[in-house]
């Protein structure tokens, strides 16, 4: 069991999470194609971008920290935190910078103990780069069961949704620091290898999440009971992140390999592929909007899998964000 810090007032955090949470307006800032950077070990697979740092916020799977990647490819620690294993999604609104803290056993901090047992969010302030708020998930399901808190969505009114990817739920933690199991569904959102995986909202009222192992994406209807459905059309699509951006939605998908552009006509009932970007990817995970333009993070996370058991094996250094087009 964890346990759960409350340092600031939640009412004051959530006012912070109605901002933008990706800041996809930054006219000061100008963005290539491609960067490439290198990070010793890093394994990132969340990306943000932050307008206050005027630079891209990323994970590490390995080392539980996050860092920062200028435009021109300068890599720089961040922040960390003793209670941080494994960092994979993460947003930043305003000056807060929220994270999914998780252990998929690859990381220099994996025990036994917190392995497949771990599903946090830690509240960080990029000001003060200091902890504000740890919230425990994990303790809302049986103990028996596994965990992974993998991807995050913050919704304009402050609530936070987070997937689990290897138990079949969603998390929910509203704007007064209450967590909670938002929906459970042991048939759309279970897999025999990983599960949920990315996240969106839309502002109409729902949510667009990706079951990798079955190559689905489904709909949570925020405004109907929560109610679940498969979004149909698209064929088969294992997605990893997701990212929504007028109105379409961006899916990393073919082992990273490629992004695939979504578009729907009947509020993601169903949806048909528009476009595949299949250059420049490698071992990719997830997208950040920013600019009216969608960047990928090629993260090397087809390494990590492989690399399960002997965690000596992940020793590569070179990353690289790609532009779609």
């Amino acid at each position: 069991m964890k346990n759960a810090y409350q340092l600031i007032g939640w009412c004051t955090f959530a006012v912070c999470l109605t901002a933008c949470e990706d800041h996809r307006l930054s006219p000061n800032a100008s963005f290539p194609e491609r960067v490439d950077f290198v990070a010793r070990r890093q394994y990132p697979e969340g990306i943000a971008y932050s307008a206050q740092l005027d630079r891209f916020v990323i994970s590490s799977v390995t080392q539980g920290k996050i860092g920062t990647v200028t435009t021109d490819g300068r890599y720089e620690d961040l922040l960390s935190d003793p209670g941080l294993i494994s960092v994979n999604g993460l947003k930043v609104a305003g000056d807060r910078l929220i994270v999914t803290n998780n252990d998929q056993g690859a990381s220099d901090k994996s025990t036994a103990q917190t392995t497949r047992q771990t599903a946090e969010l830690f509240v960080f302030s990029l000001s003060t780069r200091q902890l504000e708020r740890r919230i425990d998930l994990d303790d809302l399901l049986p103990a028996a069961e596994p965990n992974l808190a993998n991807d995050l969505v913050i919704t304009p009114d402050g609530t936070i949704y987070v997937t689990d990817s290897f138990s079949p739920v969603i998390y929910k933690v509203t704007s007064n620091g209450q967590a909670s199991v938002l929906v459970r569904d042991d048939v759309r959102f279970t897999s025999p290898t990983f599960g949920l995986n990315g996240i969106v909202y839309h502002p109409d009222g729902y949510l667009i999440v990706a079951n990798t192992g079955q190559g689905k994406l489904y709909k949570v209807d925020l405004k109907n009971g929560n109610a679940v459905t498969e979004v149909i059309g698209t064929g088969p699509l294992p997605g990893d992140g997701l990212t929504l951006l007028n109105n379409d939605l961006y899916v990393v998908t073919g082992s990273g390999s490629q992004v695939a552009q979504l578009h729907s006509n009947d509020n993601w009932q169903s949806a048909v592929v528009l476009k595949r970007d299949t250059n420049g990817y490698f071992q990719a995970t997830t997208s950040v909007a920013v600019n009216n333009q969608i960047f990928t993070l090629n993260g090397r996370i087809g390494e990590v899998g492989a690399a399960m058991g002997d965690r000596s094996k992940l020793q590569s250094n070179d990353y690289s964000i790609q532009r779609f087009k």
